[in-house]
């Protein structure tokens, strides 16, 4: 097949355009590496260490979504499935360099978005990072960018097997210009969440979870149902390939909230702990739930409370005791497993449930944060609800929902734009046939 009938005449232009500016912006960056080195400053082995640790994890959690997501498709289309967060990985990670990092975390500009001092990682080099004094700016920008990656693949789960490949593209580098990278500033990167609301986020509840569940959810409904969806059996095809892959998040899960403590230190046990104690609490209620309502607990129903675990003390991971994180993950599983049931009542298709598990997952995170954090535990942090300080769950929910907002408002936008110029939906052959075969022209068994 030649490659000019991979893509269409729009989306060869945006490559060609994007691979044009990489060069120029390298180029540009190149001259600026040996400025930072020569600052001779010193940062902590120690945490430097942890630090490339933890960013391995979190890069190692897109391939373990992969996976997750993988499983629970039909034959027909796991390979496409896979190849949606594969890609991401590539594709968010250059973006990260060339445009990305500065926008989420570039010198405040309103409160709002970055500015571009950063373009190319112009100045951003092996000398400390303003947000991580003992390990090297470039870590730093390393260790956001495997958060900044994860996040768009979250979305593919919501329309699995119905999607061309070519839009999952563009529609990535829209996303993460236009909504990712504006969130993490307001959240991380000095904007107005952190600054004026005093909201807390430790690890990507809000960043994470809940920008992608929104946009999941627009993107769920715009694009419609699976054909045969939901008269047609669509059992996952490979449960065990889908048990690999929560094994894996889960994993790579102590990089992404013990790494967000920035340092190899007590904060990063703390979250190490409770991020394992919520995970657990969450698998077991689900279960529980499951074997109360049908007599019988599933695999699927383990690993899908166990990741729901994980997405709801993401927020809270360095701000509470384990105590609290049983507390938080035990409910995430009930609500989670309700909100699951609750889509087929509904109507919609989000294929592989990230609005049940990481919408109300991590919006309960978020609110349990209001509810259950301690500077007992994290003096840095803020006292909650349950504490003595109720302006902290207000200030949780209001940025809760305005990150909702946002990203509802924006990714519509974005997914519009996509479809109008190069069409967001295979059609109904290529969509009988599989992704796997009709967008790449392969099959992910040969049986």
């Amino acid at each position: 097949m030649k490659t000019s009938f991979l893509f269409s005449k729009p989306v060869r232009v945006f490559l060609t355009s994007t691979a044009g500016a990489f060069i120029f912006l390298l180029s540009a960056a190149c001259g600026n590496a040996h400025a930072a080195d020569a600052a001779g400053q010193t940062v902590n082995s120690g945490d430097t260490a942890w630090m490339l640790i933890s960013t391995a994890l979190v890069m190692l959690m897109t391939p373990g979504l992969a996976f997750f997501y993988g499983g629970m498709v039909r034959r027909k289309n796991v390979l496409g499935t896979m190849m949606q967060s594969f890609m991401i990985l590539c594709l968010v990670s250059v973006i990260w360099v060339l445009w990305g990092y500065t926008l989420a975390f570039g010198p405040d500009r309103g409160g709002f978005i970055g500015g571009l001092e950063w373009l190319g990682l112009r100045g951003v080099g092996q000398a400390p990072s303003p947000f991580a004094p003992t390990v090297p700016h470039l870590v730093f920008m390393m260790f956001q960018g495997m958060f900044a990656v994860i996040t768009p693949a979250l979305i593919t789960g919501a329309f699995a097997e119905r999607i061309k490949f070519s839009a999952v593209m563009v529609f990535t580098v829209l996303w993460t210009t236009f909504v990712y990278s504006p969130v993490a500033h307001w959240v991380w990167g000095g904007g107005w969440i952190s600054t004026r609301l005093h909201a807390l986020d430790f690890a990507g509840g809000t960043v994470v979870h809940i920008n992608s569940a929104a946009a999941a959810l627009v993107a769920a409904l715009l694009i419609g149902r699976r054909k045969g969806y939901p008269s047609e059996h669509m059992a996952p095809h490979n449960l065990p390939l889908t048990v690999v892959g929560a094994a894996l998040l889960w994993f790579g899960w102590f990089g992404f909230n013990a790494g967000s403590a920035l340092t190899s230190n007590g904060l990063a046990s703390l979250a190490f702990v409770t991020t394992n104690t919520a995970s657990a609490a969450a698998a077991l209620s689900w279960a529980a739930a499951e074997y109360v309502q049908r007599k019988k607990s599933t695999a699927l129903g383990a690993v899908s409370g166990a990741v729901a675990g994980l997405v709801a003390i993401t927020p809270a991971a360095g701000f509470v005791t384990p105590i609290s994180a049983i507390a938080i993950g035990a409910f995430a599983g009930v609500l989670c497993y309700s909100a699951v049931n609750l889509k087929s009542r509904l109507g919609y298709d989000d294929a592989l449930d990230v609005v049940g598990i990481h919408g109300v997952g991590g919006f309960w995170g978020a609110l349990a944060t209001g509810l259950f954090a301690s500077k007992l535990v994290n003096p840095a942090g803020a006292d909650g609800l349950f504490n003595g300080n109720p302006s902290l769950f207000t200030a949780q929910a209001v940025a809760s929902v305005s990150t909702i907002v946002y990203s509802l408002v924006v990714s519509l936008i974005l997914l519009k734009v996509v479809d109008w110029t190069i069409g967001l939906r295979v059609d109904e052959e290529h969509e009988d046939v599989g992704l796997d075969l009709s967008q790449h022209g392969e099959r992910g068994y040969y049986l």
